[in-house]
């Protein structure tokens, strides 16, 4: 089987901000990194719950929303994934994710949890997601990073990690 391309990331270099996943078939996938892999908790699972339901609704509803594809959480929960179509770069993704956690802050509710409308809806903590959204609109603005350090493992076939 071949390497999936996240997996050739360092992730005890990372730091929270914005990083290009992956570019491919018209497709750029965006990972918003929230908090520091391995070294920080990881976001609790209500508040990153809270905040996909936000975020999904601000990026559908901004000036980018024809070409949002999908808003999500990371499986490792340290941040969020947005597929895009078009032209973006991480300083367009940085402006619309500091615009989106902006709004994120003034809301008062989150959208769209009753049994009706949402699959986990009593999974959910607007505290919390402020909490992290404070804190991540910090790191936006005033330690941002989005830079890959590549793995470098050879593997047994003589090939480079990064390169399998």
């Amino acid at each position: 089987m071949e390497v999936i391309q996240s997996f050739t990331i360092d992730h005890t270099c990372l730091k929270p901000g914005i990083y290009v996943s992956r570019i491919d078939k018209g497709f750029t996938t965006f990972a918003l990194r929230i908090t520091e892999p391995n070294r920080e908790t990881a976001v609790a699972p209500a508040a990153m719950h809270s905040l996909e339901h936000l975020m999904a609704t601000w990026f559908r509803n901004s000036s980018a929303k024809d070409d949002v594809v999908y808003v999500g959480p990371m499986g490792c929960m340290t941040g969020m994934y947005v597929i895009m179509t078009g032209q973006y770069t991480v300083e367009d993704m940085r402006s619309l994710t500091i615009s989106c956690l902006e709004w994120v802050l003034t809301q008062t509710e989150v959208p769209a949890t009753t049994p009706q409308t949402c699959g986990n809806c009593l999974l959910h903590d607007l505290p919390m997601c402020h909490w992290e959204s404070r804190r991540y609109l910090d790191r936006l603005r005033n330690d941002f990073h989005c830079e890959y350090t590549p793995l470098k493992v050879s593997l047994p076939d003589g090939k480079i990690f990064a390169d399998a």
